[in-house]
């Protein structure tokens, strides 16, 4: 996937990321809200399949399973982060929104770089400086659910897939 990078530093919370005056709001309302408090112009200024480019602990705070959600909603195509709030990780992975760990990625990515971003073959590509990193590989299960569009989508196409060991 290639995307226009928005980049932010680290600790990015999900109070950040999904505003509690939003909760109890549809889905659809949350995400004209994403990282509203840090950047309020935010929503207007993006374009479907843009990338969030992160520090260290995205997504930490409390375990709102909103926050991956409304990122979705809003068009961002993938998080690519030095390292992710382990909550945050697992529900962006249910419902199949890349969550990337990709070490040095804020040195050498800027706002509105093009990047791409091949989670198969664990890397992340600066198309703008030509740039390359390595992402953390995933395993097979975890990349399945990607590639499905979340837990949901791979259950509901392939049951057999899921085992509960």
């Amino acid at each position: 996937m290639r995307g226009v990078a928005r980049v932010f530093g680290d600790d990015v919370n999900t109070d950040v990321i999904t505003p509690s005056d939003y909760f109890g709001e549809p889905l659809a309302v949350m995400a004209q809200h994403v990282f509203e408090p840090e950047r309020p112009e935010f929503v207007s200024t993006i374009d479907a399949g843009d990338i969030v480019v992160a520090g260290d602990r995205f997504g930490s705070g409390s375990s709102r399973e909103s926050a991956p959600a409304a990122i979705q909603a809003a068009g961002i195509g993938a998080v690519v982060a030095e390292s992710f709030a382990r909550i945050f990780y697992r529900n962006a992975v249910a419902i199949g929104l890349p969550a990337v760990t990709c070490p040095g990625v804020t040195g050498g990515v800027s706002e509105g770089d093009e990047i791409a971003v091949d989670i198969g073959a664990g890397t992340v590509r600066n198309c703008t400086t030509g740039e390359r990193f390595e992402s953390e590989s995933l395993p097979p299960e975890v990349q399945s659910i990607f590639d499905r569009g979340g837990l949901i989508e791979l259950y509901r196409t392939t049951p057999g897939e899921l085992r509960l060991e």
